[in-house]
Formats: structure tokens, sequence, C-alpha cells
């Protein structure tokens, strides 16, 4: 079955069910509490599988003037029907060694009464039961689809729990809590549909029907319960309930029912005069009722709790992807397809790539272009075309989008009547192994087919950068000539509250037009080294993100100014003391990792920035070794202050350094090709490699390591990801 197909079954069964969902995940929430609340009183006073019901009968059979029946609950509490030697009938916890009361049951509480009867049948009695059960049922098919969409997102079943593309936090936390909770739900759905079909008589009658032999009458009356073999051999956590002899006539039996099955046995001989064991429908019921409710186990609890809280928090985020796959939809077309010089073809699975799409339309229109956009399942012939672009993200395990997969068959097949220019920008997230690998597909396919010309070369974008985004443009702008701004229609990438720092520092600008500038926050602020600045320069909707080093309490950036950078130029014109605006977005997952037994960081040119502060951290002194790349020995000297004390001090072992400028001409991934086995050897001993600087140098290192990894260790680089050994933050 396609992936459309599965989405589209999960969010019909979520819309046609959302509302009983609601009801059912709230007092499910509430009704989790009535086992915990159950489970923490003191009647479980010793361990049930040291003693035996002989012991427990005999006790209480001394204590009290009648037993009646005997019950073990679900918490192992043994609840006893008696006849005080005063004559008064009680139900009362009792202690199995002592016999001694230890408190009277109490009636349910009326909310967990009142949340009963809702969950189980919405107050409509037999209407209803039958709507919980269709409505459990169908939360069994929501999760089960759920399932299987996240494994078709995650690459396979193996992967299930590898890293999660960064996204939008509904979206993010959909998926990651999705990995911990649909198997708790199906399970919590499944036995709901269960109970619900058993009260329906839907499924077989689960009766145990004794046959009893005659029992022996000529007996010595005198024999005690407690002195039968066969209860002391039975432990008390092995039993349900025992009821009593009526009279103490040997015709009278005890009634045993046990775990697994049920005996009637003689009360004065121990004879086992029947039985029987239980019927699987009787086992899966009892079975089902525990794993719905909860009762007898804490921890199970509290996964119901969890699972239940997921459900409301699913239906929420559930309905939030829904919203902006609609917000984001592209429906307005300006131009007809035949009539444009400029198509814009994309394929994305939640939507998040149309923004893009979006504000390259507008920033075309804006230049004069006809352009025409549409989803690259339609892709047909274009009578006019001049430019073709190509927007997509990767789906799953390298595949392609749903509303792009049938653009290769169809690119194949479809002859264009002139020759397009086209450019590709591939959308993914580095923490999957087949990153961009949909958008490369496509790439290759256009650059071997002979009614197109490559323009630029495929461009690869992490985590929805705009950065990058703006980057390709400029590079398209070079290319073609045009002056082409996207800025101002890019979708708004949402940045923290805007805070002052004040400018504390400000290098000589290097002979690669790179420096260094420090900031000092004007109120006092969180952050790490690897987390983020955010700069919206003339209050434009962009931010620009500049990777930062925490060293002291003051922020550290390595900028390079380039040509058409604004936010460049502006920094490399401040002074000491001058203040500008802007806010910190947390990057957790390129700070410190804190339980590192050591760390190779690898960068080149202003990657640098994020290890200088993280080295000024390394507060236990773990050992570091710096790999760093650039142009020119000069390139080096504005960094040299940071690194130079770190050596001396123990926070740094070692820096590997490159120039791809001077006589020897190397590049970093050149000086990892050096150390192959050494840092083969590392990953084997635990050792995080984190990466930063420009995607080209990423994407040589990556390779590298790769290689080393399958000769030296016979691995594949990702199982050394999955265990976050490798951090990446490139641009």
């Amino acid at each position: 079955m396609t992936i459309s197909i599965w989405r589209y079954s999960h969010l019909v069964l979520a819309l046609s069910s959302g509302l009983f969902l609601i009801l059912a995940a709230l007092t499910g929430v509430i009704l989790a509490f009535e086992p915990l609340q159950s489970a923490i009183k003191p009647y479980h006073p010793v361990d049930l599988k040291e003693v035996s019901l002989a012991e427990t009968i005999g006790v209480l059979q001394n204590q009290y003037d009648e037993v009646l029946t005997l019950k073990v609950d679900q918490d192992d509490f043994i609840i006893a029907d008696i006849v005080t030697k005063q004559g008064d009938s009680k139900q009362v916890y009792v202690h199995p060694l002592t016999g001694e009361a230890l408190g009277e049951p109490e009636e349910q509480h009326p909310i967990f009464k009142f949340s009963t009867n809702l969950h189980r049948s919405l107050f409509l009695k037999s209407i209803g039961r039958f709507f919980v059960g269709l409505i459990s049922f169908l939360l069994c098919l929501i999760a089960f689809t759920g399932l299987l969409l996240i494994i078709k997102r995650q690459g396979g079943l193996a992967k299930l729990f590898s890293k999660v593309q960064k996204d939008y936090f509904e979206l993010r936390y959909h998926v990651i809590l999705g990995r911990w909770f649909l198997f708790p739900i199906i399970l919590i759905a499944a036995t709901g549909t269960y109970l619900s079909a058993e009260k329906f008589s839907l499924l077989p009658i689960a009766l145990v029907t004794h046959t009893m032999a005659e029992p022996e009458v000529d007996v010595d009356e005198r024999v005690k319960p407690s002195e039968l073999a066969i209860f002391k051999t039975i432990k008390m956590a092995d039993v349900r309930t025992v009821n009593f002899p009526f009279s103490p006539f040997p015709e009278d039996y005890f009634e045993v029912s046990l775990r697994k099955k049920e005996l009637y046995v003689h009360q004065y001989t121990g004879d086992i005069l029947s039985e029987l064991p239980y019927p699987f429908t009787f086992l899966a019921s009892k079975m089902s009722f525990r794993l719905h409710t909860g009762q007898g186990s804490i921890l199970w609890s509290l996964v119901l709790l969890l699972a239940s809280c997921s459900i409301l928090f699913f239906i929420y985020s559930g309905f939030m992807m829904w919203r902006n796959r609609i917000k984001n939809s592209i429906t307005k077309v300006e131009f007809t397809k035949d009539e444009s010089t400029h198509i814009i073809l994309y394929g994305s699975e939640t939507g998040n790539t149309n923004g893009f799409v979006l504000a390259l339309q507008k920033a075309l229109i804006k230049n004069g272009k006809r352009v025409f956009i549409a989803p690259m399942n339609t892709y047909s012939t274009y009578k006019q075309a001049e430019k073709l672009f190509v927007l997509t993200s990767t789906y799953g395990e390298g595949e392609a989008p749903t509303n792009a997969r049938r653009f290769l068959e169809k690119l194949h097949t479809i002859n264009q009547p002139n020759k397009i220019n086209y450019a590709v920008i591939g959308f993914g997230s580095l923490n999957y192994p087949k990153y961009c690998q949909f958008a490369k597909d496509v790439s290759h396919a256009l650059k071997n087919h002979p009614s197109f010309n490559e323009t630029t070369a495929l461009t690869e974008i992490n985590n929805q950068s705009h950065d990058a985004f703006i980057n390709w443009v400029n590079q398209w702008n070079s290319k073609v000539g045009e002056e082409l701004k996207v800025s101002s229609y890019l979708p708004k990438n949402k940045t923290g509250k805007q805070l002052e720092f004040e400018v504390s520092y400000h290098s000589e600008i290097n002979t690669d037009n790179t420096f260094l500038i420090q900031l000092k926050p004007k109120k006092k602020i969180k952050f790490n080294s690897g987390d983020l600045l955010a700069y919206r320069p003339n209050n434009d909707d962009v931010p620009r993100f500049y990777s930062i080093a925490k060293c002291g309490n003051q922020i550290l950036l390595s900028i390079k100014i380039h040509d058409f950078g604004i936010c460049s130029r502006l920094f490399s014109r401040l002074n000491a003391g001058d203040t500008i605006e802007a806010s910190i977005q947390k990057n957790t997952h390129f700070n410190f990792p804190a339980q590192a037994k050591s760390i190779l960081c690898i960068s080149n040119g202003t990657g640098i920035a994020p290890f200088l502060g993280l080295i000024d951290e390394n507060k236990n002194k773990i050992p570091i070794q710096l790999f760093w790349g650039s142009r020119t020995k000069a390139s080096y000297t504005i960094y040299k202050p940071f690194l130079m004390e770190p050596l001396t001090n123990g926070k740094l072992q070692k820096i590997h350094l490159a120039y791809s400028r001077e006589s020897e001409k190397q590049y970093v991934q050149d000086l990892l090709l050096q150390q192959e086995e050494f840092i083969a050897t590392a990953l084997k001993n635990g050792t995080v490699i984190m990466i930063c600087g420009s995607l080209a140098m990423q994407h040589k290192v990556l390779q590298v390591l790769e290689k080393a990894t399958q000769t030296y260790l016979n691995e594949s680089l990702a199982t050394f990801e999955e265990n976050e050994q490798l951090k990446t933050d490139c641009y």
C-alpha cells in the first residue's frame, strides 16, 4: 500500500473519531491514577510467594469465628469475608501470616466512578458500549497506521529510534512521542476492543464446567484445612479466590481459583474432586482487563497515564500538522504552464518546502518573469519554458515524497519542445543516512536528459536553512546575471526574545576577510557553545544565524565578510562599546557532549567558532583534538590567542592544521585521511566527532569517516551516528 493511502487513512480515522478519543483519553488519564492510588496502600506486608495457602487459612480460622471467602486482588492484597468472634460479618484486608485485620475496602471514589461510566459507555448503556468498542477499534487502526508512517519516515523498522529530523514542534514531537507510545496505545486499543467484543458476546463464552468426582464421606472430620498437603504446596501468589465449604459435611468442598486453573478440594482429605484449566478466552479476558486498566502494576499504570496524555497531544499535534499542510498548500497559479518561461516543480511530504517555493515564485514574478508552479507528479511539456527549478525533500529511505513519486517515470516518457536550463534544490536532514537522496536522483536524471542543461550544481539544504537557500539564490544570480531577492518572501523563522548586547572586542580584519567579535549580554542569560545567535538586519523577517562560542559569560563569533552579506558587513563596522539586538536560539544537539570520553572537532573557516568555546568549557580536561582547515597560515592569526592557552593548560590536547593556498596544498579531509586508523579506533572507543563549517567540507569529511569505519571496523558510519557519536552543524 502506498504511503499516501496510509496517510489519508490515518487522517480520516483521526477526524472521524477525534471527539470520542478526547473523552476516552481524558477519562483514561483520570482512571490511570486509581490503580496508583490503590497500590500504595499498606496492605501488602509480605511477599505472597513466600506464604502458603495452608498458613493463611490456619491463622484466619484461629483469628475469626468463621471464614467465608478469601481473595487475592490485583495489588496482591488479601481480602477475606469473615465472621468475628463477636458475631459481626465483615470484609477486611488481612495479614497473610497473622490474620490481623489491616483495614476495610473502600467504595470507589465518585470521580473514578463517574470516569469509569463515561469511559465504558458514555452513560448510554449498550449503545454507548458499542461506540466505545468501535472507537477502540478505530484507535487501534490509527495507532497502527501512525506506526507505519513513522517507520516509513525514519527509513525502516531498524531505524525507528534513530534521530528525528528537526522540524516544527508539533511535527517533531508527533514522531518522537509516537515512537515511544504507539505500541502501548495499540495495546490499550486492542484490549479495549477485546473487552467490548466480550461484552457483546462476540467471542467464545469462557465457561468452566466441572465434572465432580464422588467425595469420600468416611473420613476423619478432625483434620484442619491448614493440615492439608495440597494447601501447603499452593502459594498465596498463585491464588485468585478461595470459597470455603458451607457446612462441615464431607460432601461440601473448597472451591479454589488459581491463576491458570480451578480446583474443587475435599475439605478433610485434600483430594482434588475436579480440576479444570481455564480456557484461553478466560485468561485473555483477565489479561486484557489488567493491561487496559493497569491494575496491579504501578509501572504499567504510569505507562497508561503517559499514553493517555500522549493521545491528547497526538490529537492536538495532528490537527496542527493538518492545518499546516492546508496553510502551506500551493493553490494560486499566476500563469499557465504553456505561457510561462520559468517552471517551479516541488515535492514535499509535509508542506514545509512550499514556503521556499512561494518565496522563489514571488521573487521571479517581481523580476518580470512568467512563473508556473506545480507538484512534481504533474510534470508535463512546457512550450515556452526557459528555466526549470526543482525543489524537493526526500522521504524515508531515500524515497520520493507522495506528490513527486511519478516524476522520474514521466521524465523519461515526455519530450520537451525546447532545451531548458535547470537547478535542483534538495531539502533534508543530515540526521538521515539518505540525506537529500531523492534530490540527487532527480539531479542525476536531469543531467543525463537531452532536454536539460544544468545551471547550478545540486544544492542540498539541511533543516530548512534560510541562509543556505539564500546562498543558492546568490549562486544563481551570479550564473545567470539576475538580481533575485527572496529574503523578504521566505517564511518567518521563529527566534527567541530580542536581547541587547554590547561589543566588547573586535579583531582586525584578517587576510581572508574574517574577523572575531565578542559580545557582552546586557542582562544575565543562559547559553552554551554551539547555540546560535539570531540577528535580523534592518528588521528583516529572515534572521541570520551565527554559531556561538561561549568564552566566560560572553559570546564570541567568527565571521567572514561576503560581498553581498548585509550582516557580515554590518558586524565588520562595529566598534567596542556599540550595541546590537539579537536573540539566542538553542542548538542542544551541538552543545558540549558531557558524557564523551574524548572529542574530535573538525571544521574549516569560520566553522571553528563553537569549538573555541567548547574547548574553553572543557573544565574536566577530557582529550580534545582540533582539525581545522583554511586558506593560508595568516588565516590562523586571529584564532591563535584563543588556542595557545588551552594547549598549555590541558583543555586542548592537539591541533591539526591544513592550508589550501600554501605550498603544501591540503584540506581538512586530507588531514583525516592520514589518520584513518586513529579515527576509526577513537570512534570504537566512544569518541564523539563534531563537525562545523561548510556543507562541501562536511560531505568530504563524511566520506573519509565512512571509509575509515568500513575499512578498519567493518561498520557503517551510521552506526556511530545512531550512538550520537557524530554531531554536525554545517551550512
